[in-house]
């Protein structure tokens, strides 16, 4: 966890390349990064080649109702307690309910982190029952509405959105790769 409360970072605080990502449980579109970009991002943080820093917001209950936006970034932050983060947001993405369905309950939650090892312990059953991380799910959504960014996913390398013309780079694991690559070897031209 960063120091402000509301970001979850995975990989080595001295890599080279950080990646900021905005990313909600419910978004279709954010499952389609996930399975791109996403798996990437996992290569690049073993590497120590970057440092991911992760907003979760959760609007679409709001819009499409329920509560399931919400749960799924508690059980995250509870995953974050197991070290586990970023193994168990693969896991949601790939079993992720259809965006209108209110799918992610407590139980379909805490079965989908069995896939997960060492998640499913009973601190993690608890905090994802009671809602252990209620007031990070709302510093969360906080975040993610003042950042600015206009909806998700949304990306930043070292601190620069993607520009329009690579709005289809987090969808295409090749053309991601191409792009990092370019990027550590030339990190001036992308300032």
């Amino acid at each position: 966890m960063a120091s402000d409360g509301t970001t979850i970072v995975v990989g080595d605080p001295q890599a080279p390349l950080t990646v900021r990502v905005y990313l909600e449980p419910r978004c279709t579109v954010c499952r389609t990064f996930a399975d791109n970009a996403g798996r990437e991002l996992g290569v690049l943080v073993g590497e120590r080649m970057v440092k991911v820093e992760y907003t979760m917001a959760s609007f679409l209950d709001a819009s499409r109702g329920g509560t399931g936006s919400q749960k799924a970034v508690n059980a995250l932050r509870a995953a974050v307690d197991a070290g586990r983060f970023a193994e168990y947001l693969g896991v949601l993405y790939q079993y992720q309910p259809a965006e209108g369905q209110d799918g992610f309950t407590d139980q379909s939650l805490i079965d989908q982190a069995y896939f997960v090892p060492d998640l499913v312990t009973p601190e993690f059953q608890d905090a994802v029952k009671t809602m252990k991380h209620a007031d990070f799910v709302a510093r969360s959504e906080q975040a993610f509405e003042e950042s600015g960014v206009p909806g998700v996913p949304v990306m930043e390398i070292n601190g620069t959105r993607l520009p329009k013309n690579f709005a289809d780079v987090p969808f295409n694991r090749g053309k991601f790769q191409l792009l990092v690559q370019e990027i550590v070897q030339d990190p001036r031209r992308w300032r």
